[in-house]
């Protein structure tokens, strides 16, 4: 459903909307998925070791700093309104990418990378305020899914990109394209009207965020929903940070990190696509938890398999067992977060922010903890899955009351 008058997408139509928050949304993954082909780059400049996780902390400062800005941006969208926020965001993203591109230490770039960022939250936690100003149940789902599919093509061809650039310039340069991408990411925003209607509008006073926090907190949806996703999250986040390493010193091919690594995002991009099918089909809760279920059972499968192995499963073990709980991640993610927002249309904003701020914040320190655990296998990430899994579906169950929707369509 699309309300008329505030809160519509015109001009825009449905296509242009869609690509328009997908890529506004994308600009967060770039500045980590464009990077990590440079990671060895960078691990040399610094003077670090080959084996080295240190750079690790380029994703976690990052995705940090993401977390934090949310719980800004949220309440200014809700207050100021959807366009001031994001292009507060988009000038912050500029000079925290700028400040990475001349940064000459590990500790300047970790700083630089925190505050570019703080910039990048403010594309995520904005479209997803649009989305819930313009769609609701079902239609939300489906919406959030097509967003999903087009904002995934960063991660299928970023890497390539940065490899590439890194051909015939140093790992500077690939910073340089993120500059480029947000600069033109502003131009094309202008076209997005502003969706927060005016009966929707909140204050900044300490009380009104308090009531507004707590309007959240006490939703059982909402937080029941956040606890998942942020696990679901924490195993994703082991995956981005640790993916390089994992295919360059466990699988012992460094060459095939771009092709590896964009062919499983396309596997997302494929899962995303399949989800707002079925969610049409389905309904949003029977596709999320029927997902959910399958994914804990198959990580599972997968940790025991690689631990009889050898913890060694080679090139096509690797994407046969990694590909399905990434496809997961696209069944569930965008459903769950649908469901979590289910009552937010007020306060869209600021319940966006914490959730994704928790879902983020959260989820890169379970990740980081997955990736300090390195050993030279695949074993880690694959615990991580399944660890993560197996707790969300907990969550999820706890959120529904112990009752998992499978049988009936529940919209």
């Amino acid at each position: 459903m699309t309300p008329a008058g505030r809160g519509s997408i015109e001009p825009l139509g449905r296509r242009e909307f869609i690509a328009l928050i997908a890529l506004a949304t994308a600009l967060g993954a770039l500045g980590i998925d464009i990077m990590l082909p440079a990671l060895g780059e960078i691990r040399a400049e610094l003077g670090l070791g080959a084996d080295s996780t240190a750079v690790a902390g380029l994703v976690t400062a990052y995705m940090v700093g993401m977390a934090l800005g949310q719980l800004v941006y949220g309440p200014l969208s809700d207050r100021f309104g959807r366009r001031p926020a994001l292009f507060l965001g988009f000038g912050i993203y500029l000079a925290g990418a700028a400040a990475a591109t001349a940064s000459t230490t590990l500790a300047l770039l970790l700083v630089s990378r925190f505050i570019w960022g703080f910039g990048a939250a403010a594309s995520r936690v904005v479209t997803m305020a649009v989305i819930r100003d313009t769609h609701d149940g079902d239609d939300m789902s489906r919406t959030m899914s097509f967003v999903m599919a087009v904002f995934i093509l960063v991660p299928i061809v970023a890497p390539s990109i940065g490899a590439s650039i890194l051909v015939i310039a140093p790992w500077r340069w690939v910073f340089g394209v993120c500059l480029l991408a947000a600069a033109l990411m502003v131009v094309w925003a202008t076209r997005l009207p502003e969706t927060l209607k005016d009966e929707h509008r909140t204050g900044l006073s300490p009380r009104q965020l308090s009531i507004t926090f707590r309007l959240v907190v006490r939703d059982r949806a909402a937080m029941g929903y956040m606890v998942a996703m942020t696990l679901l999250y924490g195993a994703f986040m082991s995956y981005l940070a640790s993916s390089e390493i994992v295919i360059s010193r466990a699988l012992g091919r460094p060459e095939l990190f771009p092709y590896l690594f964009g062919g499983l995002a396309a596997a997302m991009g494929c899962g995303m696509l399949l989800n707002a099918r079925l969610v049409g089909q389905f309904g949003t809760r029977r596709v999320a938890h029927t997902a959910l279920v399958a994914y804990g059972a198959t990580a599972t499968a997968t940790l025991i398999a690689g631990i009889a192995t050898g913890s060694n499963p080679g090139v096509w073990g690797f994407v046969l067992g990694t590909a399905p709980m990434l496809v997961g991640h696209a069944m569930i993610i965008p459903n769950m977060l649908s469901l979590a927002m289910t009552n937010m249309a007020a306060i869209a904003g600021t319940a966006t922010a914490i959730i994704g701020a928790t879902q983020i914040a959260v989820g890169a320190l379970l990740g980081s903890v997955v990736d300090q655990s390195f050993n030279g296998t695949v074993i880690p990430m694959w615990t991580g899955f399944a660890g993560f899994g197996l707790l969300a579906l907990l969550a999820a169950a706890w959120t529904e009351r112990w009752r998992l929707t499978f049988a009936n369509k529940n919209r």
